[in-house]
């Protein structure tokens, strides 16, 4: 992979993260009365808390309408959404879907309704239906989003914040996941068609290795409380920055998993430094926890995963040469 000065960023592309993160505080400030868990919004019920978590499948609906296929994407939304819930520690029960179209087709909205009932499968959630409404006037193509409901004794929830001495346990993705599609479409476009042959594998098309759909990570939540996970990160929009949503310390990640291909292709593409790849994508880590050392191998083993870095005093992100601020 190669590091360049004049390659694409996110933020050139048209996704400023930290533009995007204070317009998300601008918005809780002005609502107030939310219990912030960085990753849900939570209601106290006596012992335990109801908590919500809304979340949309981003610009990778574009990559599904350009080569018409949306047998996925469902699994996306419900993927994006659950994950946050057990990234604070919370069951998640039920979904509810959002799909807004210019005009209504049904090859697209059954293949949809489909991909929503196998990652409901796969969460074992209860989906519980939703809204498709029709929007000529408002919107141009269609947008997918949803929201899950979950629940917790409050004992269940994550802490929420690391302590330095921590290991870091994490655990494979299975691809881009549903977040970065913007400088993934435009670094790939430069030289590819969606329709063209995955270099990698010639048996998939480019545009089928994009839209992989996210992994789910329900079946942490039990090894987390056996653990005692102190906290988790969700590797989303924002890449390897989202661990500092464990706490304000210094998480040096020194034994990552390997980047999938699609990675490389992109940052060959478009010319996109190491730094931004890290930034942006999960780069082969979907999801990361905080645990003490001692019980760090231990769950490490449990959830086919590895402890890829710890927790030390300071601020930001090292990923072996990589400093991520």
């Amino acid at each position: 992979m190669t590091n360049s000065e004049n390659g694409l960023t996110y933020s050139e592309v048209g996704v400023d993260i930290e533009e995007s993160e204070a317009a998300t505080s601008a918005l809780l400030n002005a609502v107030g009365n939310v219990v912030d868990t960085e990753y849900a919004g939570m209601l106290e019920i006596g012992d335990q808390y109801l908590a919500l978590a809304t979340d949309g499948v981003g610009t990778k609906l574009l990559v599904a309408e350009a080569i018409k296929d949306y047998s996925t994407i469902g699994i996306d939304c419900i993927a994006m959404n659950v994950n946050d819930l057990v990234a604070a520690g919370v069951d998640p029960i039920a979904f509810v879907d959002y799909l807004a179209v210019e005009s209504p087709s049904e090859t697209m909205t059954e293949q949809i309704g489909e991909g929503l009932a196998r990652g409901a499968k796969l969460a074992n959630i209860s989906l519980l239906g939703g809204e498709t409404a029709v929007l000529p006037e408002v919107i141009s193509g269609f947008d997918l989003a949803g929201a899950c409901v979950g629940i917790a004794d409050k004992d269940d929830v994550l802490e929420g914040k690391a302590q330095p001495g921590d290991k870091l346990v994490g655990v494979p993705s299975n691809g881009i996941h549903s977040n970065g599609l913007t400088l993934a479409r435009k670094a790939i476009t430069k030289e590819y068609e969606y329709t063209d042959k995955y270099p990698h594998d010639t048996s998939r098309t480019i545009g089928e290795v994009l839209l992989e759909p996210t992994q789910i990570y329900t079946d942490l939540l039990e090894p987390m409380r056996s653990y005692e996970v102190r906290a988790a990160a969700h590797i989303t929009g924002g890449g390897w920055a989202n661990l500092t949503r464990m706490g304000e310390f210094h998480y040096e990640i020194t034994n990552p998993f390997p980047a999938q291909p699609i990675f490389e292709l992109i940052q060959e593409c478009g010319n996109v430094s190491r730094e931004e790849m890290h930034r942006t994508f999960n780069m082969g880590t979907g999801f990361v926890m905080a645990v003490s050392e001692e019980q760090a191998e231990a769950l490490a083993e449990t959830v086919d995963g590895q402890v890829i870095g710890e927790v030390a005093a300071g601020s930001g992100v090292s990923i072996r040469d990589i400093k991520i601020e």
